[in-house]
């Protein structure tokens, strides 16, 4: 299967921008990964467990040590979305591949990632994950509780 050309994706929508990130992180692709975030100094990104980052060099270095073995076998499922003229937010359950010394398993992340129309196309502004639960995968669940 051919993939589109960055230059078609980052003009194209929403949709065809979240494809290109998570591709890219799936070959650990750093360029078109970059390319997919807006080159605003506000830009933010927050992993599971990790700081916060802010701006494209602390975006850009946490995922070079991110793939510097590769990349993230991650599937992006249960996309909801909320749209408007120029911003679009995308809550994604992330299904990611992680081996583990006791072999591979699947592990699934909430990630909401929000995009803003600028004037070069739609471009990645935030994306903000945390570790979901089995219940939400459609895995089988603990009797865990919750409290409010």
């Amino acid at each position: 299967m051919t993939r589109p050309s960055l230059r078609a994706v980052l003009a194209g929508s929403p949709d065809e921008l979240e494809a290109a990130f998570y591709d890219a992180l799936q070959q650990g692709d750093l360029e078109r990964l970059m390319a997919c975030w807006a080159d605003e100094d506000e830009i933010v990104c927050l992993h599971p467990g990790g700081a916060r980052l802010v701006g494209p060099a602390a975006i850009r270095a946490a995922y070079t040590a991110m793939l510097e073995h590769g990349g993230v076998q991650v599937r992006p499922a249960q996309v909801v979305r909320v749209q408007a003229l120029a911003s679009s937010v995308h809550s994604v359950l992330e299904q990611v591949r992680v081996v583990l010394p006791d072999g591979a398993c699947e592990a699934l992340v909430n990630a909401t990632n929000v995009y803003h129309k600028t004037p070069r196309g739609w471009r990645l502004v935030a994306h903000h994950a945390s570790v979901g639960e089995a219940h939400e995968g459609g895995l089988p669940t603990s009797s865990a509780h919750m409290l409010h």
